[in-house]
């Protein structure tokens, strides 16, 4: 009994101790990060160059600091699915037959997922982004604590990319967030999804259409899309659902089985495993909340974006352009 005071003592001590520890410095974490990437065969000189030519940007920490995916769904999808945006698609589609044609056949997704997303993505390569790659990733790996340790390993990423793949990361420009080219890569994603569809030698999701087109397919296809199975589908509900509403951190934990109930039904009969995992969307409208169930296709869309607005976005926009596409 006596020993349990001091333990008690000694603990809080340590976790005190523990809790007035700084933070690394902004010259601490570029010193881990030259150790890190000496690891993957770069030299510290090269490290050193490297982060020598990234600079902090004060508007991407802004930027992120205001997502869009933080608007109710009913002020986010209206800046995505507009009758513009679906004129492009089908433009880019009717332009690009062919490559979406074989891409949805070799990688087993429909083609009208490829065309919503590089659409959603970059309105068809009219907004690829306007920030440097490098200084996006370097201030938000040096300069935004909440995600820092993710940043620092793209801006690692990015490194390896600009070796592999024979460019130049002063001169790629993205999105706030260090994504780039038509269907918005991040350098991980880059390494590991890009596939060179226009058989050219290179990997270039900048300027080959041909190559995005192939790469979001495999992406896609790698994440375990499943042709033909559906996505998303809308509720009824007569009362607010028992079932836990999906949230962006979430993985597949629930079944059919328990999110639908007597209050809570498909909105039209069909046909469904209901052992299968599944998620309940909620979507905020302006007078009332919309209830859809989504189905393991509408997870792998959050693969791509964690965001159930965004999946919900790209989805929504698939259907559009399918149909349209349809009648042409």
């Amino acid at each position: 009994m006596p020993a349990y005071p001091f333990l008690l003592l000694l603990l809080f001590l340590l976790s005190s101790q523990a809790l007035a520890t700084p933070a690394p410095s902004v010259a601490q974490l570029q010193q881990q990060f030259i150790a890190q990437q000496q690891q993957q065969g770069f030299s510290a000189e090269e490290v050193s160059q490297f982060l020598a030519g990234a600079h902090k940007n004060q508007q991407v920490l802004d930027a992120i600091s205001r997502p869009w995916e933080a608007k109710p769904w009913h002020q986010y999808y209206p800046i995505f699915l507009t009758d513009k945006r679906l004129q492009a698609g089908l433009a880019f589609w009717q332009q690009h037959q062919a490559s979406i044609t074989k891409a949805a056949k070799q990688y087993q997704v429909e083609p009208e997922i490829i065309v919503a997303i590089i659409g959603i993505e970059t309105y068809y390569g009219q907004y690829l982004g306007n920030y440097p790659v490098i200084d996006a990733l370097y201030t938000l790996g040096f300069y935004y604590p909440p995600r820092a340790d993710f940043f620092r390993r793209e801006l690692g990423k990015l490194m390896q990319l600009q070796r592999q793949e024979k460019l130049s990361a002063q001169q790629l420009h993205g999105s706030y967030a260090g994504a780039m080219g038509l269907g918005q890569f991040i350098p991980s994603s880059y390494l590991a999804y890009a596939v060179d569809f226009d058989h050219d030698g290179q990997r270039d999701l900048i300027n080959s259409a041909d190559d995005a087109i192939g790469s979001v397919a495999n992406y896609f296809h790698q994440h375990g899309w499943q042709q033909g199975h559906p996505v998303a589908i809308p509720l009824t509900v007569a009362s607010k659902p028992d079932a836990r509403i999906w949230q962006a951190q979430d993985k597949l934990t629930q079944t059919v089985a328990d999110i639908l109930a007597p209050d809570v039904a498909l909105a039209q009969s069909q046909d469904l495993d209901v052992a299968q995992p599944a998620m309940l969307i909620a979507l905020q409208q302006a007078d009332a909340t919309e209830y859809w169930l989504g189905l393991n296709n509408f997870y792998v869309i959050t693969r791509y974006n964690r965001s159930p607005l965004y999946a919900m976005a790209v989805y929504q926009f698939s259907q559009q352009l399918r149909q349209h596409h349809e009648t042409q």
